[in-house]
């Protein structure tokens, strides 16, 4: 087992993974706080010349004090890693949410949006634009509050201009001044995604959902000129039914194709429909921010900023204690572990299973391998990697194996890279190609009582 230490930190399990950073569990060992702890080597963004990115990031974060962000605590250096401490989230993503449930009520719906506006907003305030606002970015907190994140693509106008021109962001969110490489207004852009996010929130889809990517593009661009070309076939959206008359009016001042004239987060809390039980999060004050220690990070590596230290490692599985179950489970519901059908498919995804862990991770390879993708292994845990299902984007997931008691193992897996639908895809394939080895509860808790009840009445 494996026991490190960085500074204050404790560090546990992987709870992420990307391709220029992991994410882990820790604990400050001085106040008991779990953290995300997100992890980056240095020599490997040096290489990449992603230096710059990580310190518009870091600087972001550090900048963007709000209820609705997620937090960055402090950033931490050794010679060879970056340590990026953030605020651990536990209610995992809206997105997941979606997934789980379809589409939301109204009132959930519009509790959300009210929470991405004001979140957004105030990231405009201090000049910063997202640009990769959906569902998967926002996270929730225990008290299923809106937490904004993945700051990785957002930007601030660069002195003595105040248009951007970098095109990014996913399609189906993306503005369409976004595709025209003409520069566009930041914050316009970010509205426009924020009335994706609500169409989606309560259509259970996307307003547009091409298959591929010209295709989506054509989609928006003609709709972008369909008010002067009305004779070309309307590639604009449809409200479903059960939208609220001031839902859809709303979304319509959203999806506005001319920036100009789009609705402003000022107008939209103007909006009958947006005021209803609107609750104004209060803001607390901090002290002026201090990017200093952002550059002193990058540029002195000579200087050991934090104590990072390592235990005995052996090659069984990590053994998971009560609550690292309990913090892994998401809130508590144990059952989840157990129950992954398609109706309740989500991510992280995670299954049980009794045969011997070299067993298990031998049978994953080759199922895997026989999916057409590629594996590498260490240790307990293993990385699948290659084209996705439609072949049109990289895919990547990160599996691994532990140890929850005497011959009962765990496997977590985790979307590393590439689309969430795609990840779903894989994980249905994947979870039935090892059906017949994944434990399942042989006991059914309503039977068992049942068949009590019907013994005392004998």
């Amino acid at each position: 087992m494996v026991v490190r230490k960085v500074g204050k930190y404790e560090v546990g399990r992987t709870i992420g993974e990307g391709t220029f950073a992991k994410v882990k569990f820790a604990q400050n060992t001085e106040t008991g706080e779990s953290v995300a702890m997100k992890v980056l080597d240095r020599s490997t963004i040096i290489k990449h010349k992603m230096v710059d990115q990580i310190k518009k990031e870091i600087s972001i974060m550090k900048l963007v004090r709000h209820p609705y962000v997620v937090r960055l605590h402090e950033v931490l250096a050794s010679r060879t890693k970056i340590y990026i401490i953030l605020e651990y989230i536990t209610g995992g993503e809206l997105f997941d949410k979606i997934v789980h449930h379809g589409r939301l009520s109204e009132a959930e719906s519009r509790k959300y949006f009210q929470q991405l506006i004001d979140g957004v907003d105030y990231c405009h305030i201090k000049g910063v634009y997202h640009r990769d606002l959906k569902p998967e970015n926002l996270l929730l907190d225990s008290q299923g509050n809106l937490k904004i994140s993945d700051f990785g693509l957002s930007a601030m106008p660069e002195q003595g201009g105040s248009l951007l021109r970098t095109t990014c962001g996913t399609p189906n969110y993306v503005a369409p001044e976004v595709l025209n490489h003409k520069g566009y207004d930041g914050a316009m852009a970010d509205v426009w995604s924020c009335g994706v996010i609500l169409y989606v929130l309560m259509a259970g889809y996307l307003p547009f959902d091409e298959l591929d990517l010209t295709t989506l593009y054509s989609v928006i661009n003609v709709y972008l000129g369909c008010k002067m070309q009305s004779r070309i076939e309307r590639a604009d959206f449809s409200c479903p039914s059960w939208f609220p008359v001031g839902a859809k009016a709303l979304i319509h001042r959203i999806f506005d194709p001319n920036p100009s004239t789009r609705i402003t987060i000022e107008k939209i809390r103007e909006e009958e429909w947006f005021k209803k039980n609107y609750a104004p999060v209060k803001l607390v004050e901090y002290e002026d921010v201090n990017l200093d220690d952002v550059n002193a990070v990058f540029d002195d590596p000579e200087v050991e900023r934090t104590e990072d230290r390592h235990g005995i490692k052996d090659m069984s599985p990590l053994t998971l204690n009560a609550f690292d179950l309990i913090i892994l489970s998401q809130g508590l519901n144990l059952g989840t572990m157990f129950d992954r059908g398609q109706d309740s498919m989500k991510y992280p995804t995670r299954f049980i299973c009794q045969k011997p862990a070299n067993v298990l991770l031998s049978t994953m390879e080759v199922v895997a391998q026989s999916m057409g993708f590629k594996t590498h292994i260490r240790n307990y845990k293993m990385r699948v990697e290659g084209p996705s299902a439609s072949k049109t984007s990289y895919f990547s997931v990160i599996m691994e194996i532990f140890e929850v008691a005497p011959t009962f193992f765990m496997v977590d897996i985790q979307k590393a890279a590439g689309e969430t639908s795609e990840y779903l895809k894989f994980y249905k394939i994947f979870y039935g190609n090892l059906e017949d080895i994944i434990w399942k509860p042989s006991i059914d808790p309503g039977k068992s009582r049942t068949s009590k009840n019907k013994s005392k009445k004998r």
